[in-house]
This record gives C-alpha cells, structure tokens and sequence, in this order.
C-alpha cells in the first residue's frame, strides 16, 4: 500500500529532490558510520578513535595515519551503483527529479549517470594541495604509498571531504536549500537524519508531501506525508 503511494506520488510531481545519507550506499557494499556494522563503531587498529581520525586537527598533526584509515574505510572505489542510484538517474533523465542531495562522499550518483548532484561533504574523487591549491585525482592518492604530497610544491594533499571541525561548503549547502524549498516532493532516504547541519535542511522544504525511506524510525517521521521501513533499492523498484 506505502509503495502504491510513493509511486502515485512520484508519477503526479515534477519537482522531486532527493536527500540521501549513508543508507543509500550500504546497498553497493559500503559502510555507514553509526550503526552496529558501522565505522563509528569499528576498530581502526590505530588506538584512535574513528571520530578521532577523521577530525581535521588530526589530519594535520598525523596525516600519515590519517590516509591509513581514510583508505582502508573510506574509499571503496570498486563500489557499483545499486537500484536507489539507478532509479535516481532515471527519474532525472524522466525530468522528475530536479536535483540529488547526498551526504555520501562515494560518487555513486555520478556513476549511475545522475547530473544534478550536491555532495555536501565533498567527493573522494577530488583532492587538493592545501598550499597552492593543486588539484589530484583518486588515483594519484591511492598510488602514493605514504601521505600524498603535491608534485608541484610538495605541500600535503587533503581529500575534497569534510572531516569533523570543517564547515560545509556553503555554495553547495545555500544551492541545496533553494532545490529543497522549491520541491513539490521531497524525497529522504537512508539517513538518520541526526547529522547536522545537514540534518536541518528539510527544515526548508515547504510542501506536504515528504516522503522518508529508512530502515529505521527517525525522529523526523512524524512530518512526513509517508514514511517507508525499508531498503531504499526495493523502495523505489517496486513504485517504478
């Protein structure tokens, strides 16, 4: 009954935005970070805690062991798009949905061909030097074998990624409001929706037709017009 409507929903709005967090990419084989399997709660073998690690003030008194982890846990290059990212694509492509908003920093969007995509903490595919600015691939920081360092300066090179104590880019975090004020449907998926400031955005969302996917109860549920327990892939292949 849930999926008929979702999908009734989905078929009569034209201005969808998606808001997605780590529950979309636990289906392609990704940790989250806070549930029981997450990586919050696993053992980094480096006597710092996982929060710890990906601090900013930790990366630059100890980058070294700051990459160890980032590679071993972060980075899953291999990752393949799964349905919910599919789906996503296919909607935008139908000119329904308008834009993706996604606290993911895996790219899986982009692989599965959606265009408008807002990562609001950054991308593992973009890397820069933190003296002069010098933009890295993925490739570059996966092939160094200890902390990466910029050809041109040798400067130490940061992932595009906000780490605890950043701020969001708020270019990307002012452009996600405006999609989200402007949507007829706003559709939340796999997040638990206790990250902030992300969490805060569907704040801006003006419509009555919210719609939250996860497996599990959020404190948001009870502002949503549908709220679905469930795998956000199964969700949108059956209402498609």
């Amino acid at each position: 009954m849930k999926l008929q409507k979702l999908k009734k929903l989905i078929k009569e709005s034209n201005n969808i935005v998606f808001f997605g967090g780590a529950g979309v990419s636990t289906e392609s084989g990704i940790p989250d970070f806070r549930s029981a399997q997450g990586i919050h709660n696993s053992d980094s073998g480096l006597n710092y805690s996982p929060e710890e690690i990906l601090s900013y003030s930790f990366f630059t008194k100890h980058p070294d062991i700051f990459y160890k982890f980032y590679k071993e846990k972060i980075i899953h290059k291999e990752a393949k798009p799964n349905a919910a990212h599919k789906a996503l694509a296919k909607l935008e492509q139908q000119g329904k949905v308008k834009a993706v908003i996604t606290q993911n920093v895996d790219g899986l969007h982009q692989k599965a061909k959606s265009k408008n995509v807002l990562e609001l903490h950054g991308s593992i595919y973009r890397n820069y030097c933190l003296e002069c600015n010098k933009s890295y691939d993925l490739d570059y920081i996966l092939k160094s074998n200890t902390t990466p360092k910029c050809q041109k300066c040798q400067g130490i090179i940061k992932p595009d990624v906000t780490l605890y104590e950043e701020s969001l880019n708020m270019d990307t975090l002012q452009k996600a409001i405006t999609h989200i004020s402007k949507a007829d449907l706003l559709i939340v998926g796999g997040t638990s929706l206790t990250v902030y400031p992300a969490a805060h955005l569907i704040d801006y969302y003006r419509g009555n037709k919210l719609v939250v996917i996860n497996k599990q109860p959020t404190h948001q549920d009870w502002k949503a017009y549908l709220s679905i327990k469930g795998r956000i892939g199964d969700a949108f292949t059956d209402c498609l």
